[in-house]
């Protein structure tokens, strides 16, 4: 019995002997700054972090990712936000929006030509009126456009020729539009613009007594920010067509789920 048991104690201590001392993993706690992503675009990154054997929490109001793991899996997490933390990434691709952009004339007289002002689209002109001190507010055109949340979008098309006998037809409007993110808050969704730029080039007649010769102008509007889905939000004012008018860029937003 006791040579048995002096048997086993050898084994027991040659096969601790033989078995391979398991390295140490010394953990470390960093903190990530997120420059670029927000809303929607933060929370899929986010996302995306998960294939990796890591503790972390992210918060999108600091804009930083503090991550709890070793040393080599956080130089690989570093790697992988740098290269989406940035417009374009897969991170910073996401929700469709649909922008319907209206041009409002805001003149003292009416024009024979101008479309009529839909109900849903008066309260923005009895604003104008009010505060613009235009007497007349008249449609002139509603621009549809399709964008994409972290994809910069472009637009260059010509002018409807509705603005009395000018010949605005000849006229062309270009925008310029980036939504950087689409961002969630207690009274509804907002899309966070990085830039939205609209340029309208208009005719105008080179004499008073001109019907044919006619040059050109170009104004424009430059603005950015957060703007709420299904708000219409006037975002600038140029110049209009004659030296009577004014013509104002409204938009309303709607997030494609």
């Amino acid at each position: 019995m006791k040579l048995l048991t002096a048997m086993a104690v050898m084994a027991t201590l040659l096969t601790a002997q033989q078995a391979p001392l398991i390295p140490k993993v010394e953990m470390e706690t960093a903190i990530i700054p997120v420059k670029t992503l927000s809303g929607d675009s933060f929370q899929r990154l986010s996302n995306m972090l998960r294939i990796f054997d890591a503790k972390y929490q992210a918060d999108e109001k600091l804009r930083t990712i503090v991550v709890y793991a070793p040393k080599e899996t956080i130089a690989h997490m570093r790697k992988v936000i740098e290269a989406l933390d940035k417009p374009g990434s897969e991170a910073a691709i996401g929700r469709n929006i649909q922008m319907t952009m209206t041009l409002l004339r805001c003149g003292s007289k009416p024009l024979e030509s101008a479309r009529p002002i839909s109900a849903d689209m008066e309260p923005v002109a009895k604003q104008l009126r009010a505060v613009a001190l235009c007497k007349e507010v008249q449609l002139w055109d509603s621009v549809p456009l399709h964008l994409t949340e972290g994809k910069r979008t472009e637009h260059n098309s010509r002018l409807p020729g509705n603005l009395g006998n000018l010949p605005t037809a000849f006229g062309r409007i270009q925008a310029r539009i980036f939504p950087e993110s689409v961002k969630p808050k207690a009274d509804g969704r907002y899309v966070k613009f990085d830039e939205i730029r609209v340029d309208l080039r208009l005719p105008y007649f080179s004499s008073p007594d001109s019907t044919t010769q006619f040059q050109f102008q170009e104004f424009g509007i430059y603005t950015a920010g957060e703007f709420k889905e299904g708000q219409k939000s006037v975002v600038g004012k140029t110049a209009g067509a004659d030296a009577d008018s004014s013509v104002f860029i409204v938009i309303e937003l709607k997030v494609l789920d």
